[in-house]
């Protein structure tokens, strides 16, 4: 593969990890450096509610190691609530905030809600060129209806990728055959799962594995087509989903971290 293949989950900050992953007794103010022990990247769903303090920003990036990657979503008051229109100073101030974690910062999820339609292209189509060259975007669509030549056009236009979800918005067959057509030098994949049945975090309760040995057809196709490939799992998916990624990892051919392992290192200290 001519890529990195980078994996995480989507957030660290689960008590029910406690046991399954994280070491009996671990405090939650050290959750991040234990998860990055076992991961080499994370997608951080809080800044979808409010732009975080600096201070905050700054700590995550002192409790990872050098080569960890944070992906930020996009705060929600641009996406959903101003939907990407007269939001440069909110803008300016998120960039400048996810630029605290200087090379930690990976790329920038931008989610549309389901409720934003073709019929809001202008309002995308203007927010692209104001994306800094220092920020690699990602877009994720929510309607079946903005998947098309013109979109995947426009997002190339600008180096931004279209982010491939296994969800219950757009079917995954369709999700999948873009990874012949990459929008950008980086791919960036989610798995969601077709519901939010899912409460108890702390196992696996569906059985995935079909979903993940043709996902990892794709993550392979990706590798040879982007320069790296960022993918991350909700619990929703399986229900646990740092298994759901080690199980990925185990398809690529990579070595996962496993939980008894970070419990011995976690004793060194």
């Amino acid at each position: 593969m001519a890529a990195t293949i980078r994996l995480g989950t989507q957030g660290w900050n689960y008590d029910a990890w406690v046991g399954p992953l994280y070491p009996e007794g671990t405090r939650p103010a050290d959750f991040l450096s234990v998860y990055a022990r076992a991961f080499q990247t994370v997608e951080v769903d809080s800044t979808f509610y409010a732009i975080p303090p600096a201070k905050t920003v700054r700590g995550w990036a002192e409790r990872t190691p050098e080569d960890f990657a944070f992906a930020l979503k996009l705060p929600q008051e641009i996406t959903h609530e101003r939907r990407l229109r007269d939001s440069d100073d909110l803008e300016q101030l998120f960039y400048e905030r996810a630029r605290e974690l200087g090379p930690k910062l990976g790329p920038i999820l931008m989610q549309l809600g389901p409720d934003f339609s073709p019929s809001e292209l202008p309002a995308l189509a203007h927010f692209l060129p104001r994306i800094p060259t220092d920020i690699s975007m990602a877009v994720e669509f929510r309607q079946r209806g903005w998947i098309h030549d013109g979109i995947i056009a426009l997002l190339a236009e600008h180096n931004v990728a279209m982010a491939l979800v296994d969800g219950r918005w757009i079917p995954r067959k369709q999700m999948q055959a873009l990874a012949a057509r990459p929008t950008a030098d980086f791919s960036y994949v989610r798995w969601m799962g077709p519901n939010r049945e899912v409460v108890d975090y702390s196992r696996i309760q569906y059985d995935r594995s079909r979903e993940l040995e043709s996902w990892a057809a794709v993550l392979h196709a990706l590798a040879n087509r982007t320069s790296i490939v960022y993918g991350y799992v909700n619990n929703h998916f399986a229900g646990h989903s740092p298994a759901s990624v080690r199980e990925l990892q185990i398809l690529l051919g990579q070595k996962p971290v496993m939980p008894d392992a970070l419990g011995e290192q976690l004793s060194l200290f």
